[in-house]
């Protein structure tokens, strides 16, 4: 690795510290205005501890003539992410008086909106620490959103090239420029973002509450201001809302541009979002069938609780709306596959994504296909482009090594002496981003506090490799990217 290199990477990571600084000055105006004045301090050291590391960072300069390669910006995306996760643990770590282990956790699980949590006693909280949570969120959000439309396909990692073009279709360009697409991403995210915080202080949350929910809504993260998640809100229109937002945070954002640009139906048009709409009504009509056949709920209510839990799992948001784990095994079971499926390309959720699964399923036609008809020439395409070979190499790559890594990460859990359910339920969860698990421990109604710190730091590993697409860490792991 050249030296010019690491300086323009420690130039980037300085400039992404000092932003989170600033970020900081967030919590301490929610603080001020909740008369909290007394919790500012620990807000002021990490801000000051964080912004000097990044000024440390940018002072250097920038290397004249020098521009980063594609296998430097592996190096940049691993570290940079791994980096603002290390001081955005600060606030937790001074507010809360908590170990640095239960920090981190939460700073990884708030920066990869994963969602899942080591804290309890939300309700009475300091409303600077509940602020930082969804901030955090609502940054790795848009951190992720720029990374998967402008990084991940350059890196070619996981069929991501087939969204190498800001517009679905490679013959329109949403804008001429790259960093226009991004102030307009930017633009819809806050847009969104704005919007949601209305619809649910309309609906009947507080301001406060709003604001939080809908960050942490947009992000697909699922921290919330109460251990009862959603279910504080006994509300449906707040319900409904938090679906609409949900849904919105794991559509390409990059298609919102293109919508607002004028091209009216690139949302309604792309393949991703048709799927993901399809698989969402399907689940939401025969899972709330199911539940109102076996409860004695209304079947609209039914529908609404259905509708809710099944879009914050799939989302990889992780709201919960009651505990979803009680609803019996069939439920338990379909719960624990829709956390792979995740949200679209260019969205903030994770997950394996929509695309893989409908790129699997065509190519799996056209073997058959094949098998039938022998000497015929098949072409496979998706969403206009062709699927050719390094494509769907890459597909089946980082499918294999998303199912390894949960399995290793179970494995690893299982031998510190955790149960077999939350072992498995807590690797998929964190890889894939939805948060909470299944079981007693780590469910819907739990959290992640009692697990061993070795756990912790394991899934906290697992949070990073599930953001980042897998192959984008495990490059590093190899001798031959260190060599000159």
């Amino acid at each position: 690795m050249a030296l010019p290199a690491l300086r323009i990477i420690g130039f980037i990571i300085g400039i992404f510290l000092i932003t989170l600084a600033i970020s900081m000055v967030v919590p301490m105006a929610t603080l001020v205005i909740f008369d909290r004045t007394q919790d500012i301090p620990p807000f002021l050291w990490s801000s000051l501890i964080t912004f000097i590391a990044g000024l440390a960072l940018v002072i250097p300069g920038r290397p004249e003539n020098s521009q980063l390669r594609p296998r430097d910006m592996y190096l940049l995306t691993v570290s940079s992410w791994l980096v603002v996760c290390i001081f955005a643990a600060l606030p937790f770590l001074l507010s809360l008086h908590t170990s640095y282990t239960d920090a981190f956790f939460e700073s990884m699980s708030g920066i990869t909106a994963t969602g899942a949590t080591i804290l309890s006693g939300l309700d009475s909280m300091s409303p600077g620490i509940l602020m930082w949570r969804s901030l955090l969120h609502w940054l790795g959000g848009i951190g992720f959103i720029a990374m998967a439309v402008a990084i991940l396909p350059l890196l070619r990692i996981g069929g991501m090239r087939l969204f190498q073009t800001e517009s679905s279709d490679r013959s329109e360009k949403v804008m001429p420029r790259s960093h226009m697409v991004a102030k307009s991403i930017v633009a819809v995210y806050v847009g969104i973002t704005a919007l949601g915080a209305l619809a649910l202080w309309m609906a009947g949350m507080n301001v406060f509450d709003a604001i939080n929910h809908s960050m942490s809504a947009i992000s697909t993260g699922g921290f919330s201001t109460s251990d009862n998640s959603l279910a504080h809100w006994t509300q449906p229109a707040v319900h409904w809302v938090a679906v609409v937002v949900m849904i919105l945070g794991s559509l390409p954002f990059a298609l919102y541009v293109s919508t607002i640009r004028g091209h009216r139906w690139a949302l309604i048009k792309d393949e991703q979002v048709q799927g993901l709409i399809a698989m969402l009504l399907l689940t939401w009509l025969v899972l709330g069938t199911w539940y109102w056949a076996t409860t004695e709920l209304h079947w609209l209510e039914a529908l609404r609780h259905v509708a809710f839990n099944v879009t914050s799992v799939v989302t990889t948001t992780g709201f919960a709306l009651g505990d979803y784990s009680l609803w019996g095994n069939f439920s338990l079971m379909l719960f624990f596959y829709l956390g792979f499926v995740g949200g679209c390309s260019g969205s903030t959720a994770g997950g394996i994504k929509i695309f893989r699964f409908q790129v699997a399923y065509i190519l799996l036609k056209a073997n058959l296909n094949q098998l039938i008809h022998p000497r015929a020439v098949i072409k496979q395409k998706y969403n206009g482009h062709r699927l050719d070979e390094e494509i769907v190499r890459s597909i089946l790559t980082f499918s294999f090594f998303f199912a390894i890594t949960i399995c290793a990460i179970a494995l690893s859990l299982s031998l510190l002496g955790v149960d077999w359910m939350t072992a498995l339920t807590g690797a998929a969860s964190t890889v894939s981003g939805v948060g909470p698990g299944l079981g007693e421990t780590i469910g819907p109604a739990g959290n992640f506090a009692s697990l061993p710190d070795a756990a912790k730091w394991i899934l906290s590993a697992g949070m990073l490799l599930g953001r980042l697409e897998i192959i984008t860490v495990l490059v590093l792991c190899m001798p031959a990217f260190w060599r000159h």
